[in-house]
């Protein structure tokens, strides 16, 4: 179930909260637990039994890890890291792995692709995290099988994030505060980031789509062109989903981390990983390059953790060697950054590390938006004059009269400025504040009547 959906604005969500505001305290969870069971089991009606298995047997796990003595404790906690990345890999990665074994070997195994479970990497991660911070004592075990399903189900977050620590929601599993100032604020981020994904994100898919298909009548200018409609659909599109995640936990009464914070407006790549899906590179710093050492190691162990956790978080994104290269692109920029170009940047004109910073990025959303590696590469070579390609034609004339006004429009409001000078008069007037919001929903109705189908980016993962 797509929160951009008419279905989901109008029947699953008004019905949810009449129950749920209707109902006392007590009995909230159970409605919470219920919705998001059936909001997942909606689209995956077999997978929702995974979901209850992963809920079921890292509840189990974790009370066995807390009660065990040290060296118990320790092989408990390897027994179930391993039996969820086991499920993650057996749906995710099975296929990739058996097709590089028939490409290195020359073999000719088949298999029957299995179709991935909807958030499984996002649920799986937040087990996991959930299971370590138990074992670390971080945080303690939770008694209530429905407490902890709660946590794990969530259904503002569990699709696409943001991925949620335990023990940041934990006391509001048990007490949460509601109040008609915390559902305005909820409603209101959940409308702005619905506006981001239908009016700016899918329109800037439908031209992206259009520059990829249309292969006889390319161009140079056209793939850049391309490409700068990829990169800036791909934060609309995922920022706006952990917009409207975030917005509806506050409407229930839940206070989820933020996952964006304008990361175009970053000058160098490290400081775009601190902007950007916040809520994964938190987990990894925390789950793995803390462990291996962090930077607290010598240069060359440095190093090679930094690539181990790239490649990794390439590898969580999607099981095909193009996301493996992606992630590595990036290790290898932080470490040239680090080891190499840090103090020569800080000199630079802060524009030019602007630009540069965008250039970089851009460049790796071609790994990313590629069905394979061989397809990026072929890409990157019309970007960059390797192919027969016209430096420029009608049809890239044509597509940028047609697309600038939206594409000025979503440079303009990947800016932090925009958003503050409208927060600003919204609190001067509630009436100006209501009334935008309403025109805003309207506007986004109107485009989810008239739209086909449309998934977020982030869904396939």
């Amino acid at each position: 179930m797509l929160f951009s959906s008419i279905f989901f604005l109008f029947t699953f969500l008004p019905i949810l909260l009449i129950v749920y505001f209707a109902v006392p305290f007590k009995y909230k969870n159970y409605v919470l637990l219920a919705a998001s069971l059936f909001f997942y089991a909606w689209g995956e009606p077999i997978y929702v039994f995974l979901m209850i298995f992963s809920i079921a047997f890292n509840w189990a796990m974790a009370l066995d890890i807390e009660k065990e003595r040290k060296f118990g404790k320790k092989t408990t906690l390897i027994f179930t890291v391993v039996i969820n990345l086991l499920i993650l890999s057996f749906f995710k990665y099975y296929g990739f792995a058996l097709d590089s074994v028939n490409a290195l070997f020359g073999t000719n195994i088949s298999y029957t692709a299995l179709p991935l479970p909807i958030g499984i990497s996002f649920y799986t991660f937040q087990a996991m995290s959930y299971i370590i911070d138990v074992y670390r004592g971080d945080t303690d075990a939770q008694r209530s099988p429905l407490k902890f399903g709660l946590y794990l189900s969530l259904f503002p977050q569990l699709i696409a994030g943001p991925i949620v620590k335990y023990k940041d929601i934990a006391t509001e599993l048990d007490k949460r505060e509601i109040s008609p100032e915390l559902i305005g604020k909820g409603s209101a981020r959940f409308i702005i980031g619905l506006a981001k994904k239908v009016i700016i994100a899918n329109n800037l898919g439908a031209l992206h789509t259009e520059i990829l298909s249309q292969n006889s009548n390319s161009s140079v200018l056209t793939s850049w062109l391309g490409v700068a409609a990829y990169t800036l659909q791909i934060y609309f599109d995922f920022s706006g989903y952990s917009d409207m995640a975030i917005g509806l936990g506050k409407v229930f009464g839940f206070n989820f981390m933020e996952n964006f914070n304008y990361p175009y407006i970053s000058k160098s790549v490290t400081e775009f990983w601190r902007r950007w899906h916040i809520s994964l590179s938190t987990w990894f710093r925390d789950y793995l390059y803390f462990p291996l050492g962090g930077n607290r190691v010598a240069p060359r162990r440095h190093i090679i953790n930094l690539l181990i956790v790239w490649m990794l978080t390439g590898l969580w994104h999607g099981a095909s060697w193009n996301f493996v290269v992606w992630g590595l692109y990036y290790g290898i920029f932080l470490i040239l950054e680090k080891y190499f170009f840090a103090e020569r940047i800080e000199k630079l004109p802060s524009i030019l590390q602007h630009l540069i910073t965008i250039f970089i990025v851009s460049i790796a959303w071609v790994f990313f938006f590629s069905d394979n590696l061989t397809e990026a590469i072929h890409y990157l070579g019309d970007m960059f004059m390797l192919s027969k390609l016209p430096f420029a034609n009608m049809h890239f004339l044509y597509l940028l009269k047609s697309n600038l006004v939206l594409m000025i429009i979503a440079i303009v409001l990947s800016h932090p400025k925009p958003y503050k000078m409208y927060t600003l008069i919204s609190k001067s007037s509630t009436a100006f504040s209501i009334a935008s919001l309403l025109i805003i929903f309207i506007i986004s109705v109107s485009y989810l009547v008239f739209s086909t189908y449309n998934p977020f980016l982030y869904f396939r993962f």
